[in-house]
C-alpha cells in the first residue's frame, strides 16, 4: 500500500511539475517529423497483463515496420529531437500517465513487449511478473547505454537475447527479492544522476 501511495503521489507531482516541459517536448516532437507525439507499444505487465505504455515519439512514425523491437547503435530511425530525448530519458516522462492509472510502478522492472517475454523460463516469469514493472530499475541504469553496446554486435538480436537481457532480468529479480522504500529512493536517486548528470 505504501508502493502505491507513493505511486501515484510521485506520478501526480512529477506530471504537475513538469507539464510546461511535457507540452514543449510534444510540440518539439510533432514539428520535428511526420507522425504522431506519443509512441504506444504493447508491453506485459504484473501477472502478464498486458497493456500499452506511453512514450514520446522518437522514431520515424514507421519505425516498427523498418527494423527489429530493439534500438542499435546509431539508429537511422531515430529522429532529431529523438536523439535527444533519448539521452536524458525524457522520452519515458509521459509513463508517468501509466503509473498514475496503476499499470506501472515509478520503480520495478522495466517492461518488456510480449516477442521476448516469451522467451523467459517459467521461474524468472514467476518472479519478474509478480510486480508492477516500472519506470526505473536497477538494469536501466547499468544498461543505459544498452542500443550503443548493440550497435558493436555483429548480430545485435542474438547479443540481446542470450547477453543482454538475461544480465537485465539478473537485476530485476534481484529486485524483487531485495525491494523496500529506501532501496526504491536510491534508484530514484541513481537514475536522476544518470541521466541529468553525465561525466
Amino acid at each position: 500500500m505504501l508502493k502505491r501511495a507513493f505511486d501515484i503521489f510521485f506520478s501526480s507531482g512529477a506530471l504537475l511539475v513538469l507539464a510546461p516541459l511535457l507540452l514543449v517536448v510534444a510540440l518539439w516532437v510533432k514539428t520535428d517529423s511526420t507522425g504522431p507525439v506519443f509512441f504506444r507499444q504493447r508491453r506485459v505487465g504484473r501477472r502478464g497483463r498486458e497493456f500499452l505504455i506511453y512514450k514520446f515519439r522518437t522514431m520515424a512514425a514507421d519505425a516498427e515496420a523498418r527494423g527489429p523491437q530493439i534500438t542499435v547503435g546509431t539508429d537511422a530511425r531515430v529522429t532529431r529531437s529523438g536523439a535527444f530525448l533519448r539521452k536524458y530519458k525524457i522520452d519515458e516522462f509521459p509513463q508517468f500517465i501509466n503509473v498514475l492509472v496503476g499499470d506501472m510502478s515509478v520503480v520495478g522492472p522495466r517492461p518488456e513487449v510480449p516477442h521476448y517475454v516469451a522467451l523467459y523460463s517459467e521461474a524468472v516469469r514467476a518472479v519478474v511478473l509478480s510486480v508492477r514493472p516500472g519506470i526505473t530499475d536497477l538494469a536501466s541504469i547499468e544498461y543505459r547505454d544498452e542500443n550503443e553496446l548493440l550497435g558493436r554486435s555483429a548480430d545485435p538480436e542474438f547479443t540481446y537475447v542470450h547477453e543482454v537481457m538475461p544480465a537485465k532480468l539478473a537485476y530485476c529479480e534481484r529486485y524483487v527479492r531485495e525491494r523496500s522504500f529506501t532501496g526504491d529512493m536510491e534508484i530514484i536517486r541513481r537514475s536522476f544522476l544518470a541521466s541529468f548528470a553525465r561525466h
